[in-house]
């Protein structure tokens, strides 16, 4: 099977089944195939993995699969030479296929000790290259933002560039050994850590002049919708660019579940080709933080973003986040800013939320120059190729300096499953390059439903924070406890904590690093063992599995972080 070039973009996924259960995991590459998964990636933490890798591969041959298998190796270089003989691709995490796991500690190096590292490196982690090649098998090098090494983050820091010189490093040495097939990802729990990360591979790959192929993914994205946003945001922005080659929507859930998710999104890329403008010139080619555009926003606007929905009219009030208490409608933290509406509704009005009666829309750059007057709010509302049209949009007023705020009025006429997919990638693309100053989707769709996803793409492009943000693995082979079920207890009990993330990983690879940028942390450490961190430190070890869930909520409410949840919202007609 092809990946890059002239191939389609495949769809990958991996079990969660443990590796050394030859027919469980048989099982579920069979069930992903089945559902058009492309390529099964199994966890391989030592040589007990490896070896059951060989009946893996040969039971999938003699049921008539011929689905590529990928070895996933961390912390132990000896698995991947043994495994590479009965997989077909190697994943490697350069952040720990060499070093140990980050202490999170300033360690200096100066040039004489960085280049023996280096060399200890290559030392390493060569035969396996070595191997790679005399056997014709791939190699991932698959950097995540969670898990880079001291040594990187010490000279490059805990960013993009970091994550990029990672992989470039592991690179170096495939190439010295004229070793070509492989395949890079730079995945992140942040879409727009891993949006520029990306990029700034492509970029210093067209510098350098090489053309490998990219895996792309979010990782640690979570479940449900949530998921479903920060995934197409993230891979979405990047494939409607012309990024990328496979891809994998990593979720909190069965793995076959991703396989959906991720045709709906190819399918809308490909709906994208073909259909752009002059390339866009990226205005942020150093890829520091993104800086959102200075605008003077009236009254009914957000200053983190705003939501607003066009209706006829409002039959309940939940419907768009108020709530009544003894005959009078109030907001709440996840009430709606504004209404595009025919005519004012008194009693919303009253309660705070804006009405605009005369919206002024434009659908292209080009109408801006036949404007009567300026506008306090602009309205963008086009009909073909938004993302393309919204940039040069943007650049448009950029160039005339026009500072006014814009709302992405954006309409859909599709599934549900593919409106999440469709409105997350085109106004995340847009958003997460600080375009934009709130959205507003509308279709034949509920008012409840247009809310929460329009909160939630703004809360995925790290703008306005209405809830607790969970980020949760998929699971995998070295899952310690029942990821699923776990996880729903927690975001039961914890889901109304505004601006508090929360991590839940199945094991201690996945921890303390790939949390990233965790307040609070929830983590297999053994069986039936978990740890609970603050940030990156570890604060209590080896808890009882049944007492671990209220001692995180313990340890919230002793930082602070803790708040009483709202009553439910009751509607009104």
């Amino acid at each position: 099977m092809g990946v890059g070039g002239e191939n389609p973009i495949r769809i990958q996924s991996m079990t969660t089944s443990d590796t050394r259960d030859v027919e469980k995991t048989i099982e579920q590459i069979i069930r992903l195939a089945d559902v058009g998964c492309d390529i099964a990636r199994v966890t391989v933490q030592g040589v007990k993995e490896a070896a059951a890798c060989e009946g893996i591969k040969s039971g999938l041959v003699s049921k008539g699969y011929e689905i590529p298998i990928v070895a996933d190796i961390h912390f132990y270089p000896p698995a991947a030479l043994q495994v590479v003989e009965s997989v077909d691709k190697v994943r490697i995490n350069p952040g720990n296929f060499a070093d140990r796991r980050a202490s999170f500690k300033k360690i200096e190096y100066d040039d004489a000790s960085y280049a023996a590292e280096l060399d200890r490196i290559e030392d390493l982690f060569s035969p396996l290259v070595e191997k790679c090649k005399k056997l014709k098998k791939a190699l991932r090098i698959g950097t995540n933002h969670g898990s880079l090494s001291d040594r990187i983050m010490n000279r490059y820091g805990d960013t993009p560039f970091g994550m990029v010189e990672s992989a470039l490093e592991y690179t170096r040495i495939c190439r010295k050994l004229d070793f070509h097939d492989i395949i890079f990802s730079m995945k992140a729990s942040n879409p727009l850590v891993m949006i520029q990360a990306y990029r700034l591979l492509v970029a210093e790959m067209m510098t350098l002049g090489w053309d490998y192929p990219l895996h792309l993914g979010v990782t640690e994205a979570g479940e449900g919708e949530d998921g479903r946003v920060k995934s197409a945001m993230g891979i979405g922005a990047l494939l409607l660019d012309g990024i990328g080659d496979t891809i994998r929507i990593s979720l909190t859930e069965d793995p076959w579940a991703e396989i959906d998710p991720c045709s709906r999104l190819i399918r809308f890329a490909e709906s994208y080709m073909g259909k752009g403008i002059s390339p866009f010139e990226e205005r942020f080619r150093d890829f520091k933080k993104i800086e959102r555009r200075a605008v003077s926003l009236p009254p009914l606007l957000h200053r983190d973003g705003s939501v607003l929905l066009k209706t006829e009219a409002v039959e309940d009030v939940a419907s768009i986040g108020c709530k009544e208490e003894l005959g009078r409608v109030l907001k709440t933290k996840n009430s709606v800013d504004g209404l595009i509406v025919p005519k004012s509704i008194d009693h919303l009005e009253k309660a705070g939320i804006g009405m605009i009666t005369d919206p002024v829309y434009i659908k292209q750059a080009s109408e801006i120059d036949h404007l009567p007057s300026l506008p306090s709010i602009l309205f963008f509302k086009p009909s073909t190729s938004r993302l393309h049209e919204g940039r040069k949009l943007f650049e448009a007023l950029r160039a005339k300096k026009i500072e006014v705020p814009v709302i992405l009025c954006f309409d859909y006429d599709c599934s549900k499953e593919d409106l999440i997919i469709h409105a997350a990638t085109e106004c995340g693309a847009l958003l997460s390059d600080g375009l934009g100053e709130g959205i507003c989707l509308s279709g034949p769709y509920d008012l409840k439903d247009l809310k929460e996803l329009s909160f939630n793409i703004l809360q995925a492009a790290r703008l306005r924070t209405f809830k607790t943000e969970f980020i949760s693995c998929p699971g995998c082979g070295r899952t310690l406890f029942e990821l699923q079920e776990v996880t729903r207890l927690i975001r039961e009990q914890t889901a109304h904590l505004p601006g508090v993330k929360i991590a839940i990983m199945g094991c201690i690879v996945n921890g303390p690093g790939e949390m990233a940028d965790a307040d609070f942390g929830y983590v297999g450490s053994k069986r039936g063992k978990i740890d609970l961190y603050v940030g990156k430190t570890c604060v209590e070890r080896d808890i009882e599995f049944s007492l671990a869930v209220p001692k995180l909520v313990e340890l919230i409410k002793a930082h602070g972080r803790w708040v009483e949840p709202e009553p439910e919202l009751v509607g009104t007609n």
